[in-house]
């Protein structure tokens, strides 16, 4: 971060931990952002004030994390946005925190922090019950999961401004998904909303939420994380209804993302062709007074992987060129500089001077799902997809579900963690693995850690509703479409239109040996639906009949 600040800020790593133990004082660890404004501010205003930067230095250990670059110390210390300023016993357990603090606010939790190490030391930390040893309430698969998820789709929706919740307003695209096939009428008017509030129309792209109920008070900060997946989620919008009003947000949002945040070049020959990670844009009316926007041109694995996914959903559904070539692009990035296709071994992000974590379980989730989709698009990448999930399966799976990643670190990264959206998305991913290629071991694996979290439904509300398409595909199976024609035929490319945005779709399956649940005539397409499969269909229109008959 660039803003001046007096602190003299520590790396997060046991050199910070042993510091204080051996000064016997607490680590103030702040978790910031390149793209959070309230970030900078803090620089630019509380720790650049002389007595609290002193007050900091004398008294604590003051580490600085990068929220994006290190997402399990984000995960285990988060105090419920950004920035946050957590307080942490030498051993790494949570004493207090808070979220953005003025100069007032530091000192009097400068203060309070002191008195509380004064009165009870390190018996003060305690470790989040997101860390204890107990593992999720297992449970059986019931129809019963994707009910109750969309239940929570009515109970929490807001029917004066759309959108769910009632304080601050988050896209939540995987939530629209789910809506779309169980609640469209609510995912359409959340959609509309996201495109009149959110929807940058100056710049293009979609910003982060908005601060209240009736989506005013926006966050202008444009992550990579956010565009990728609301521009996927209307490209799905626009598969279901054919709606203008839903494809032109996704276009937009493909030039924001292969413009503004598209690097192409390389730095040591360590960075290739990709997608920073965020952009910072002011208000429309005050963009004048800017002389560059705030931009982080770090190239993540996980953000890439799922703006590539998002970007071949486009494609798929409308032949953009564009959007395809550039998916293209970010793949073969990718593989040059960031998977490992024969280990499969995913690293989280490498700059000029350092490379990231390895084995993240988001990382893998994006991975796989991208190079499914790109199997199902191009017709290669299935390859990448089994090798980066069986490394998954290998390195994260433990007790029947995975955990975030490595369990080594500093503070409490020796704890393990799992949270459920990651293991939705890469159980969901092993899903379309498994009905893309007919291997019934991926299933079995996502079906075991679908049940993991299975005895804690009743607790789950809209944040997590994939957890309800998963459930509900596990007992239903997935629809697949089986091509027996090259990639980019008319055949294909109906297959893609299907309306259904959680099938799979496999050309070349007429081949010996391609990556397709079974084979299938030479020039046809079969539709697959649980036990059920269609008779062939040798064009589009027999397709979409063929389609009616099977889900019908």
């Amino acid at each position: 971060m660039s803003d001046e600040t007096r602190v003299e800020w520590r790396d997060w790593g046991p050199e910070a931990f042993a510091e204080a133990d051996e000064r016997d004082c607490p680590v103030l660890l702040s978790l910031s952002a390149t793209w959070c404004e309230g970030c900078h501010e803090m620089d630019a205003t509380t720790y650049a004030e002389p007595r609290i930067a002193a007050n900091v230095n004398e008294g604590f250990v003051p580490v600085r994390v990068d929220v994006d670059r290190h997402p399990r110390v984000r995960e285990r210390y988060n105090m419920g946005g950004f920035p946050t300023t957590a307080f942490l016993t030498p051993e790494g357990e949570l004493l207090t925190g808070a979220g953005y603090l003025d100069v007032d606010g530091m000192r009097q939790v400068l203060e309070s922090v002191r008195t509380m190490w004064a009165d009870k030391g390190r018996d003060a930390g305690r470790i989040p019950r997101a860390l204890n040893a107990d593992l999720p309430p297992r449970g059986d698969l019931t129809d019963g999961i994707e009910s109750h998820l969309a239940g929570q789709l009515e109970a929490k929706y807001d029917d004066e401004y759309a959108g769910w919740g009632t304080d601050a307003k988050f896209p939540l695209p995987r939530t629209v998904e789910f809506a779309l096939k169980r609640d469209r009428d609510r995912a359409l008017r959340t959609l509309d909303a996201v495109r009149d509030h959110l929807a940058d129309d100056v710049a293009g792209g979609f910003f982060r939420y908005a601060g209240t109920r009736d989506w005013g008070d926006v966050a202008y900060e444009k992550p990579l994380d956010t565009n990728a997946a609301v521009t996927r989620a209307f490209a799905n919008a626009f598969l279901y209804t054919g709606d203008d009003a839903y494809l032109d947000p996704a276009l937009d949002a493909v030039g924001f993302l292969t413009d503004d945040l598209w690097t192409g070049y390389g730095v040591g020959g360590s960075l290739g062709p990709g997608l920073g990670r965020a952009y910072y844009a002011a208000p429309a009316e005050d963009r004048a007074d800017l002389d560059e926007p705030r931009r982080d041109l770090t190239v993540f694995a996980g953000g890439n992987a799922l703006a590539a996914d998002a970007l071949l959903a486009v494609a798929a559904y409308t032949d953009d060129e564009r959007a395809r070539e550039y998916a293209d692009r970010i793949l073969d990035g990718l593989e040059r500089d960031l998977i490992d296709a024969e280990s499969g071994e995913v690293t989280h992000y490498r700059g000029s001077d350092e490379a990231g974590e390895s084995d993240l379980l988001e990382d893998a989730a994006r991975v796989v799902g991208a190079y499914v989709r790109a199997a199902g698009v191009r017709g290669e990448g299935v390859d990448v997809a089994r090798a980066v999930a069986d490394r998954a399966i290998d390195e994260l799976r433990v007790d029947g579900s995975f955990v975030d990643g490595p369990r080594s670190g500093s503070g409490l990264l020796d704890r393990s963690f799992r949270p459920l959206d990651a293991n939705v998305e890469l159980a969901t991913a092993l899903a379309d693995l498994a009905a893309l290629t007919g291997d019934d071991r991926y299933r079995e694996v996502a079906r075991e850690t679908a049940e993991a979290f299975a005895g804690a439904t009743e607790r789950l509300s809209v944040q997590v509703a994939g957890y309800g398409s998963l459930a509900a595909r596990l007992r239903r199976g997935t629809t697949v479409i089986a091509v027996g024609t090259e990639p980019g035929s008319d055949l294909h490319r109906a297959a893609w239109r299907v309306a259904d945005h959680e099938k799979v779709v496999a050309p070349n399956a007429h081949e010996d040996g391609a990556p397709a649940p079974r084979s299938v005539p030479a020039g046809t397409a079969v539709v697959l639906a649980g036990d059920d499969a269609s008779d062939p269909a040798e064009t589009p229109d027999e397709l979409m009949d063929r389609v009616g008959d099977v889900l019908a």
